[in-house]
């Protein structure tokens, strides 16, 4: 897989809710704190978004998509003055994979998802995201588009399997969101951001093709088409980190995974990540992880994960829709 690909299925994203809601009228609903990351987008009509600690407010349009990675307290309305209503008596009515109608609808349609990262390394996405990801541009919407007509239709009509397809198609959301973020944020820091260097991506697909090769300074550089001191400045200026600080740190939370949810013995890790010996994976572990290999695997880490979900890639999530819509066909 691609490094995108490969931290989201690491980070092992989940479903936490999905669906919508259609308001009318003048209206306002206060979200409360709530871990993890958001991805909406504005269907019809137009709302105003004020997030906690975020100092001015954005005004959302038909067609407009939002990430809100931070879990912070966030406020939506058709006036920010008004007196809001609790999210949690807003949505009693309601249900995952359902619309819930609030003064009869009519006036603004949100759809999307709020995602729980269970793979429990979540700053390393997070910690590259800004508070609100606005994506406002006709390329962006219509890039958004299919997924959000085909949302709203299966929100609209609850055909059988529709709770699935609408979690695939959150999903769906979020990574193309997560793209056009990252097209859009030339100059900005961050490994995220280095996948759309074609020169530097190269280095960093081959780094998680195969991490467990013997990778040096000058075999990155010529996969980059590059001289080693280019290569070498180029990289930390828009990672923030040096080449092989970045591969350690890859494969470290490789290890952290396997440690968490198999059975495999340290030293069968250490191997399988280029390391000839588990007392020198274990030096590299402690001095990335904060702990030895025997504590992380014990919950030494205070954001380890609940049980573990299998890796899922985007193939497959596509996969799951298009099983979806065959056993429709046949009903």
């Amino acid at each position: 897989m691609d490094p995108l690909s490969d931290v989201l299925s690491l980070l092992k994203p989940r479903t936490y809710v999905s669906g919508g809601f259609d308001v009318g009228g003048e209206w306002a609903i206060q979200f409360p704190q709530k871990e993890g990351i958001k991805c909406y987008a504005v269907v019809s009509g137009a709302c105003w978004l004020s997030v906690e600690g975020v100092p001015d407010p954005v005004h959302l349009q038909t067609g407009n998509c939002f990430l809100l990675p931070t879990g912070r307290p966030l406020r939506l309305a058709s006036d920010l003055s008004l007196a809001p209503i609790d999210a949690s008596a807003f949505y009693a009515s309601g249900r995952s994979g359902g619309i819930v109608s609030f003064n009869g609808g009519g006036s603004c349609l949100i759809v999307g998802g709020h995602f729980t990262l269970t793979g429990g390394h979540a700053r390393i996405l997070l910690g590259a995201l800004p508070p609100i990801v606005h994506l406002q541009t006709e390329s962006d919407k219509a890039a958004l588009r299919w997924a959000l007509e085909r949302m709203r239709q299966e929100l609209r009509e609850q055909r059988p399997g529709a709770v699935l397809v609408t979690q695939q198609l959150a999903y769906m959301m979020l990574v193309q969101a997560l793209r056009l973020h990252l097209e859009g944020g030339r100059g900005s820091v961050g490994w995220m951001f280095a996948l759309t260097d074609k020169q530097l991506s190269l280095a960093m697909n081959a780094m998680h093709e195969n991490p467990a090769h013997r990778w040096t300074l000058q075999t990155l550089a010529e996969r980059a088409g590059m001289s080693r001191t280019i290569f070498t400045l180029r990289f930390k200026k828009a990672v923030g980190s040096s080449p092989m600080e970045y591969l350690t740190r890859w494969r470290m939370l490789l290890a952290g995974d396997r440690l968490q949810n198999t059975a495999d013995a340290i030293s069968e890790i250490a191997l399988s990540l280029g390391y000839e010996s588990e007392s020198a994976f274990s030096k590299a572990f402690k001095r990335v992880m904060g702990c030895s290999p025997r504590q992380y695997a014990r919950g030494c880490n205070p954001s380890a994960a609940s049980p573990d979900l299998r890796k899922t890639s985007s193939i497959r999530q596509l996969q799951l829709v298009e099983t979806c819509m065959c056993l429709r066909s046949c009903l």
